[in-house]
Order: C-alpha cells, then structure tokens, then sequence
C-alpha cells in the first residue's frame, strides 16, 4: 500500500520534533484510568504484569492490547491516553509491562528487549483462552511497536483470526540505524536518560541475580549496552545479531492483517531507514503514514477530550468499517 497522506497538524508552536517528544513525555498527565492489575506467569516460569482499563456496564466484546516502548511502563502518558481513548469507544484496554518493568524485577537473568516478540504472543493467547472478546486489536509504541509488528510478521496467516487489526506509533523497524542514530550530538539527551535508567535495572539486576550478570565498563552508547548486557543476557551472539534478529524491518513482508505504521518526518530518533516505504508499497496489509511533524510519541493536540492525535488516528482506522485507504480512517 502505498504511503497515507497524513492530516495532522501541530498546535501553533509545537512544528519541532524534539519539542513534541519532551512535552508529551513530561507535560501531561492522565488522572482518569485506574488500572487492575493481573500476573500471569510465562512459558519459562518467569512473570507478566497486565494492567486492565475495562470498559464501565455492559461487558466489551472488543480489546486493545497496548504494548509500550523502551523504559516505558502501562502507566507512561501515551498509554494511558489510549486506554482512555479506547474506552470512550467501548474497547477494553490492556496495557502490559514488559518483563521488569511493572515495579518488581522479573525473576529470570532474561530482561525484555526489541524482539521479544514471544512475551506479547504469552499476553495475546492469554486473552483468547481466557476472556470471550469477539475481536481483539495490537497498539505499540515505539520499541513495543517494533515488538508488535515482529509479532505479526512472525505470524502471518495463522494469526488467531480475532486479532483482525494493528497500529504502531513512532517505530524504530531497523534497530542498528536507530540505534547508531541515537549517538548524534542532537540525540545525547534522549540516550543518556536511557542508558541511565537502564544501568539502574542492570543494578537491581545484579542484587536478585548476584553473579549471573556481565560486568563491564560504564556505557556511553546502544552499541557498548547491547554488547555487554542486552546480547549475551537474552542469547545473542553480540550486538549485531541481536540488532538483525529483533528488528521488525525483516518480518514486515509477513503481515496478513490491516496495520497502520505512523512514523512522523521530524521524529529525533529516527534515521531514514526507519521509514519501510517499500515494504509498504508492496505489502497490501501495511499502512505506512508519515506526518510532517509529530516527534517521537508525540503527536500533541489540544482539545475538549484531551486526546492526541495519535489515539484519535488509533480509534478511526481500527473501527471495524473504517476505509483504511483513508488518512482520516
């Protein structure tokens, strides 16, 4: 399918990428969702927390399953606003936490990661064995929307049909250009608080596993973390293995079902590589949208209902009688 002409406009103000990204981060709050928590375990004996926005009366017959992105949590502004989103649509919304990132370190040396596609597929047959959805739709952002997209390509036509539609925010498809991207001078912010947050769970890490975690110098960039820590700790040769397997730019010939990929023009995280335009091209199933301006999981807009862009763009092409070939849903 070939690339969606895109109807967002930035508020006055807000036509700057990293403007977007630090106010949507830091600059909202969502007070209005109050999650239920449920744990279940996994294949490897280790743990998954869900966090449940479900619909207020009459039972929902139609989930989202929101996935989030690296350092991120259920309880991060954007995830929040789309369960709300959601909602307000009759969608039960669940938002799971990455291993390790519920409050509580998972309990395996394995930490979450790009590629971990297999936890999101523990999340989605949980549901269908166990709650009676009639359909049931994929949310990611960012590293959770490349973790979303791994997983449908991986899929493909055998898909549990009640999975019928997918959207994924501000995705990072070829993880090595992302990555090396993140080490540019205008990046330094952005990657010195993820490798600061992320050192702090190598940390705890190292207390409930004392003597199972690599050691090693202080990192200063992606290549040196995921060589020392994210590789060998989840199976990987070394960086470039890792970055190669996980990244969803490989899988997206195999998407069988109508996904929308939103990546905004001006998002600092970004490179070019990032933006599958021939994938789209040739993948009927793959909507490829990119927004002039929007940041990294931003997508700001202002209004009565305090949705962003962003969740409204969500709502409009996962209705079930939307024209997907249409910008607007």
């Amino acid at each position: 399918m070939p690339s969606l002409k895109s109807d967002y406009s930035p508020p006055p103000f807000f036509n700057n990428g990293h403007l977007q990204t630090i106010f949507a981060s830091v600059g909202r709050r969502i007070r209005d969702i109050r999650y239920q928590r449920e744990r279940i375990a996994t294949p490897d004996k280790d743990f998954l927390d869900l966090d449940w926005s479900r619909v207020d009366g009459k039972p929902a017959k139609r989930l989202v399953i929101l996935s989030h992105g690296l350092e991120g949590r259920s309880a991060q502004p954007y995830m929040l606003g789309m369960a709300r989103a959601m909602n307000r649509q009759g969608w039960d919304a669940l938002a799971w936490n990455l291993r390790g990132c519920s409050g509580e370190p998972n309990k395996l040396l394995r930490t979450y990661h790009s590629g971990a596609s297999e936890d999101l597929s523990v999340v989605v047959d949980h549901v269908l064995k166990k709650y009676r959805y009639r359909s049931v739709a994929l949310i990611g952002f960012s590293l959770g929307g490349n973790i979303t997209l791994k997983y449908l390509g991986e899929n493909g036509a055998h898909l549990d049909p009640r999975v019928q539609r997918a959207v994924a925010f501000s995705v990072p498809c070829h993880l090595k250009s992302s990555a090396l991207h993140l080490d540019r001078l205008s990046n330094k912010l952005y990657l010195g608080l993820f490798l600061v947050s992320l050192a702090s769970k190598i940390r705890m890490k190292r207390k409930v596993l004392p003597g199972q975690v690599p050691t090693g110098k202080l990192t200063t960039s992606f290549r040196e973390f995921d060589d020392l820590y994210t590789a060998p700790i989840n199976g990987f040769k070394d960086a470039e293995e890792y970055w190669k397997k996980s990244s969803s730019e490989g899988y997206l010939a195999g998407i069988r079902i109508p996904t929308l990929l939103v990546n905004a023009a001006d998002d600092p995280l970004l490179p070019e590589r990032c933006y599958p335009r021939a994938q789209a091209r040739k993948n009927p199933n793959l909507f490829l949208e990119i927004p002039k301006s929007g940041g990294h999981v931003g997508f700001v807009a202002f209004n009565r209902l305090g949705e962003y862009w962003s969740e409204t763009r969500a709502v409009s092409f996962l209705q079930p009688k939307g024209n997907l070939s249409d910008c607007n849903g």
